[in-house]
């Protein structure tokens, strides 16, 4: 039988080529018989270790002279993760890891985690690395909320989520949460996700009370994705359209709720996604912005006179919540800010800013506004 830590090498070994961790951890879990408990634990293995995987390798790479072969990096950065971010007992980390390695290479293990077992104090060379964040992550943020900020922010994103569980049964964190309800869907409005997958703004636009929500994503495969969602609730009043939120299909001037919930770097949910930090690149932030700018130029064609935009994004940085706000107030002026939510979040320009340590959710971006 595979054990836990098997299953977490050979899944780090794919996260490492490529493959997303969301896709890699369920279809390996299916192939398994592991019970609950090491299920869990594979899974916080996995999570654990790519989030921390900088630091991790920081670890190791003192006590190692050469390349590692991507195998042995997965069980060296695996018993790292142990022994200094869960605090499993030397002797149990260590013995369970060279177990995992190739028969070749568990010498080399052995004496690698007992050195990282007995150097406690790793003298970390800068915030980037303890943290484990890319260089530019730890910079942007810094730059644009403060050190304090920052620091907690990049900190709370390093803690495993907790699941929450809307009254329908979907599974959603409150920050999300938040932004589907301040978007004020009123009974009998027609309203539109022009960025839905994966359906959780949308079903609750559904849930209150709107008579019919047009759930748009460019890919087939994520539509899908919002229509199974809201077949799953129950959600009838739900029309998922494959199409570019840039060029909906729906009649200028006539829906009464848009929410542009963006495509965005995703630097206030990294606690949620862990292999995301080492995916984004410092040009992604631009690049994004510009994308949230088309978005937003077709939401001001759609939505009616009295009607309102929300636009909502899983990132911290001005360029894309800040900066947006100021080029919507000089592009689009017929569009007028409404109050934004209050404490825990922060009023940033028109709009507020959820921060990770606010509230132990997702860090959020939230502007709305009505057009005249």
């Amino acid at each position: 039988m595979t054990s836990a830590r098997a299953l977490a090498v050979a899944a780090l070994v794919r996260i490492d080529e490529g493959v997303f961790a969301n896709l890699v951890v369920p279809a390996l879990l299916a192939e398994t018989d592991l019970v609950d408990r090491d299920r869990a634990f594979a899974t916080e293995l996995i999570y654990g270790a790519t989030r921390m995987r900088r630091a991790c390798d920081f670890l190791v790479d003192r006590f190692v002279g050469r390349t590692l072969q991507p195998e042995v990096r997965a069980v060296l950065r695996l018993g790292a993760y142990q022994l200094s971010f869960l605090q499993t007992p030397p002797h149990a980390a260590v013995s369970a890891m060279v177990s995992e390695a190739p028969e070749r290479a568990r010498g080399l293990v052995n004496a690698i985690l007992r050195k990282v077992a007995s150097n406690t104090q790793p003298g970390w060379p800068d915030d980037a690395t303890r943290l484990s964040y890319p260089d530019w992550v730890v910079a942007r943020l810094v730059n644009d909320l403060g050190r304090t900020d920052a620091m907690a922010a990049l900190t709370q994103m390093n803690a495993a989520p907790a699941v929450h569980v809307r009254p329908d049964g979907y599974t959603q964190d409150p920050a999300s949460q938040a932004v589907g309800n301040e978007v004020g869907v009123e009974m009998g409005d027609l309203t539109a996700d022009l960025c839905a997958a994966p359906g959780g703004k949308a079903t609750a636009m559904a849930a209150a009370g709107a008579s019919l929500v047009v759930a748009g994503d460019r890919s087939a495969s994520r539509a899908a994705l919002v229509s199974q969602n809201a077949r799953a609730l129950g959600y009838d009043r739900v029309a998922v359209v494959v199409a570019d939120g840039r060029y909906p299909p729906l009649r200028p001037d006539r829906v009464d709720r848009v929410l542009v919930d963006a495509p965005c770097t995703g630097l206030g949910v990294l606690r949620r996604r862990p292999d995301a930090r080492w995916r984004v690149k410092a040009g992604d932030v631009r690049r994004l912005g510009e994308l949230q700018r088309e978005l937003l130029a077709a939401a001001a064609l759609a939505v009616r006179p009295g009607g309102t935009v929300t636009y909502s994004v899983c990132t911290l940085t001005l360029a894309e919540t800040g900066a947006i706000d100021r080029w919507l107030a000089t592009a689009h002026p017929a569009l007028e800010p409404l109050p934004p939510p209050s404490a825990p979040w922060q009023p940033v320009g028109r709009g507020a800013r959820l921060l990770p340590q606010a509230a132990g959710t997702d860090g959020m971006y939230l502007l709305k506004l009505r057009r005249r």
